[in-house]
């Protein structure tokens, strides 16, 4: 069981960086891959990046890349989304979850356990 507990979330303008962070209780941390995700008002919840359990495999969907990091401190139970160069479409719910499994997926029914969300916002 692994319960997921995300924060780092606010108002921010267009331009501005922002760092979640979604902390993990349970000693079975580093057996799951992480993945963030997003839901924007009326939208379906997409992909945002993945890291694998040893941090050493990361993912990005095409429209953060090179703006948005993804780290784990599994000694620490935590991974961070390092988000940079925020635009007004990152405006969303950020969900963190983990999956049991070690391909890359992406799908979020893949993932076992989510976390309650952080809210984004970015002003244009």
């Amino acid at each position: 069981q692994v319960q997921l507990v995300e924060s780092g979330g606010g108002l921010v303008q267009a331009g501005d960086s922002l760092r979640l962070s979604c902390t993990a209780s349970g000693r079975t941390f580093n057996m799951y891959a992480v993945g963030w995700f997003r839901q924007a008002p009326g939208k379906e919840r997409e992909f945002v990046a993945r890291i694998s359990r040893g941090g050493s495999a990361t993912y990005y969907t095409d429209s953060v890349k090179g703006r948005f990091t993804i780290s784990r401190d599994n000694a620490k139970n935590t991974v961070a989304l390092q988000m940079n160069s925020l635009k007004a479409e990152d405006t969303a719910v950020y969900y963190c979850a983990a999956d049991g499994g070690t391909v890359f997926r992406k799908r979020a029914e893949n993932y076992d356990y989510w976390g309650q969300g952080t809210q984004v916002t970015v002003s244009s």
